[in-house]
């Protein structure tokens, strides 16, 4: 036992049922769950960003969940220090943190931290983003080898990152996190992963899309940019708002919108496994199976 407190994490791709597995975990401990999620922390933004119901929030406490306005910028480590605030003080009133989202980056700089000092570079990210992921791939084996056989070939956000890290702070970033440490993990931190056969994903990450637009995400997006909140926003620009915003400017119709939203998602969802899918010490399970998932979650804490 280290004796730092534990936080069960529910990670994984969007749409495998993590939000309904950390609430049953949590009526049965009496938890209280912390988002991990990019999109889940702008407020005004709930059809398309899957939020929890607000019956379910009511009913279990949900914390790092609407943070900011859409056009406040939102990172990974002013994330962090809300949600890892938010568990100590689950923890100080005798309750069970439960990490869950699909967010990665989030998932990460709660459980570990980021390197410090190591921010970002618009110019220098707009330069890597222009490259092949093989091109990144084969810069970063040569500036950085041991980080080039930890990453996944295709894995561009973290090839990206990596290269990032090794450009602005002056050293391979492989070294930097070497530093770094364990200096920055304030959290015993159980993984536990979710997902399903890909044909059976795709075909539910299409049904939620379909809700999503019957439930009125495009009213939604009318909705905030009546409020103000201009279409240019990062915000704005994440899938289904994107496309649905593409409907309110008469640039497509709904049948498009909706299938290009589910293209997005699933592409999104290949990304997020291939994430956790390379992180250590993820106990895998099928979304498909509920209840062994369920008791593996109980298990665990």
């Amino acid at each position: 036992m280290t004796g730092r407190p534990a936080v069960l994490a529910i990670v994984g791709p969007t749409g495998t049922g993590k939000t309904e597995l950390a609430c049953e975990v949590a009526r049965r401990i009496g938890g209280e769950v912390i988002g991990a999620d990019s999109m889940q922390v702008y407020r005004w933004m709930d059809i398309g960003t899957a939020k929890p119901s607000r019956a379910l929030r009511d009913e279990i406490p949900h914390h790092a969940i609407d943070l900011v306005e859409p056009d406040d910028p939102m990172s990974a480590g002013r994330y962090a220090a809300v949600a890892r605030r938010s568990a100590v003080e689950i923890h100080a009133r005798g309750g069970r943190a439960i990490l869950c989202g699909g967010t990665g980056l989030y998932a990460r700089a709660f459980a570990r931290g980021l390197i410090e000092g190591v921010a970002s570079d618009a110019g220098l990210r707009a330069d890597l983003e222009a490259r092949s992921t093989p091109e990144l791939g084969a810069d970063l084996a040569a500036r950085d080898p041991e980080a080039a056989r930890r990453i996944a070939p295709q894995d561009r956000v973290r090839l990206i990152r990596a290269l990032e890290i090794t450009e602005l702070g002056g050293v391979p970033s492989s070294e930097q996190r070497a530093a770094h440490g364990c200096s920055d993990r304030p959290f015993e931190i159980r993984w536990l992963g979710l997902r399903m056969e890909r044909e059976v994903h795709w075909r539910g990450l299409q049904g939620r899309t379909e809700r999503m637009f019957r439930e009125g995400l495009l009213d939604e997006v009318r909705e905030l940019r009546r409020a103000g909140f201009s279409p240019a926003l990062r915000a704005l620009n994440a899938i289904g708002y994107r496309e649905a915003g593409q409907v309110l400017d008469g640039r497509i119709d709904e049948a498009q919108a909706r299938e290009s939203t589910w293209i997005a998602t699933r592409r999104y969802a290949k990304r997020q496994l291939t994430w956790f899918r390379a992180e250590s010490g993820v106990c895998w399970l099928d979304a498909q199976r509920p209840r062994e998932a369920l008791e593996q979650a109980l298990r665990l804490v």
